[in-house]
């Protein structure tokens, strides 16, 4: 079988923590300015549009995250596959693997732009949206179906860089792409007065420019075997059921956890506009940690691949401790940040005081929660770089998902207030960690398996 050459990033040997935080930081500045045109469109909508306009962009996220979790979750089982060959130095198979991941994005991309433009009003008003942000909210996010493809091609080429161990490439996209959305944004809304239209439009152009710049880049990777030859797609068998054999658990998952976010955004529309408005201003303050945790997942998720696949058990288990020391101490800065600054960071996206006021109450009632969730996160990702992600999936589909769902559908109701429909998440948070650690201690998870067989 033919060797690869190590043209990208080889982390199956040296100093686990600097390896580690190598990734991080990329990723985690990625996300940062993905998150920040995301954080303008919010600002911009509910500086120079109104709250009207806030929460119909609000009412629009959950349903974004639904779509992005799906084809995020199938791009996972890409990276793993990819990092796995990569770290036993198997060329051929990157190649087939990049080849195949790259056309799985492309039709998932279409499918979704369809479908996700046929149901946007429907979706929307099973959700409870209110009457006053439903238009806007419907506009918003049948533009955005429209810029589906690119965004799934983005995503999954920035998937193959991370497997391969690149993530500096995939930072500076997002860095264009959030300056090409900002200046869109300032344009098209405050400029045109086009509104929620406006800052649609800007989100797609910013995507499908980010998706350019991810497959010139995958086309210029000459002699590496994952370079890009478009004329090569295909989906080769045994790769697909790789991919799709993690991916699919993993999409399955955030399919989950996102379907409990719309029962939970439903919940919150029933207190009205303000709240909605609250939750969205408290939603693009919460990315911050969101964002670190799961940059740390991905890095885990990569390092855990190449070691699994180059045989270093022992390191991969490293890996993960050091993993949790970091998050660990990220989390409790954040908290601390958060929980003393929330009215002023707050009053970034409105100045609504009725808003802020519930805004605060959200904040200060969930920060200090976040430790309980940093293992739901990074303990599965260490496991999917193993390439087991079933059963991860199963625990955290039970734990997060379905113990939130009777919670919202039980004790909600008997005690309709906000602060009810919170406590879903550090109570599953927390059950799901503990089932998770005993998972990760006493399963099996690390050892070879068909799996790797298969992949090898």
């Amino acid at each position: 079988m033919k060797l690869l050459r190590q043209s990208g990033g080889d982390i199956t040997q040296g100093v686990i923590w600097k390896q580690i935080l190598g990734f991080f930081f990329p990723l985690w500045f990625g996300t940062f300015f993905q998150q920040l045109y995301n954080t303008v469109d919010t600002v911009v909508v509910g500086r120079f549009v109104g709250k009207t306009a806030l929460a119909a962009v609000g009412s629009t996220s959950v349903i974004v995250n639904l779509t992005v979790g799906i084809f995020t979750g199938l791009a996972s089982g890409a990276v793993v596959v990819i990092a796995q060959h990569y770290g036993a130095r198997r060329g051929e198979e990157v190649h087939k693997s990049v080849h195949t991941a790259m056309l799985l994005a492309l039709l998932i991309g279409a499918i979704f732009m369809a479908a996700g433009f046929a149901l946007t009003p429907w979706a929307l008003r099973a959700m409870g949206t209110t009457s006053d942000a439903l238009p806007g909210a419907i506009l918003y996010l049948r533009v955005y179906f429209l810029g589906m493809v690119p965004n799934v091609i983005y995503n999954m080429g920035t998937g193959v860089l991370r497997a391969v161990g690149d993530s500096r490439r995939p930072l500076y996209f997002l860095i264009a792409a959030s300056l090409c959305n900002i200046i869109l944004d300032l344009v098209l809304v405050v400029g045109f007065q086009m509104g929620v239209a406006g800052v649609a439009i800007a989100t797609v152009c910013s995507q499908l420019l980010s998706a350019v710049l991810v497959v010139v880049s995958l086309m210029r990777a000459e002699g590496a075997p994952f370079q890009f030859f478009p004329s090569e797609l295909a989906l080769h068998g045994a790769e697909i059921r790789a991919i799709m054999r993690i991916g699919l658990p993993t999409a399955l998952q955030s399919v989950m956890y996102n379907a409990s976010n719309i029962v939970i955004q439903a919940s919150i529309n029933s207190f009205g506009t303000d709240a909605v408005a609250a939750w969205t201003a408290y939603g693009k303050m919460d990315i911050i940690f969101w964002m670190t945790i799961t940059a740390m997942a991905q890095s885990v998720t990569t390092f855990a691949g190449q070691n699994y696949g180059a045989g270093k058990y022992d390191r991969v288990k490293q890996g993960v401790r050091v993993s949790v020391g970091l998050s660990a101490g990220f989390t409790l800065l954040i908290s601390a940040v958060m929980f003393l600054l929330a009215r002023p960071i707050l009053a970034i996206f409105t100045p609504d005081p009725d808003v802020l006021e519930v805004g605060v109450e959200m904040v200060r009632f969930l920060v200090p929660c976040y430790i309980t969730y940093i293992l739901v996160e990074l303990l599965p990702g260490a496991i999917r770089g193993a390439g087991k992600s079933m059963v991860p999936m199963l625990i955290s589909v039970f734990g997060v998902c379905g113990l939130r769902l009777v919670w919202l559908f039980t004790a909600v109701p008997a005690h309709h207030t906000v602060i009810m429909v919170e406590a879903s998440y550090p109570i599953t948070w927390t059950i799901t960690s503990v089932a998770m650690l005993i998972y990760y201690r006493f399963g099996h998870w690390l050892e070879p398996s068909k799996e790797r067989q298969m992949l090898s």
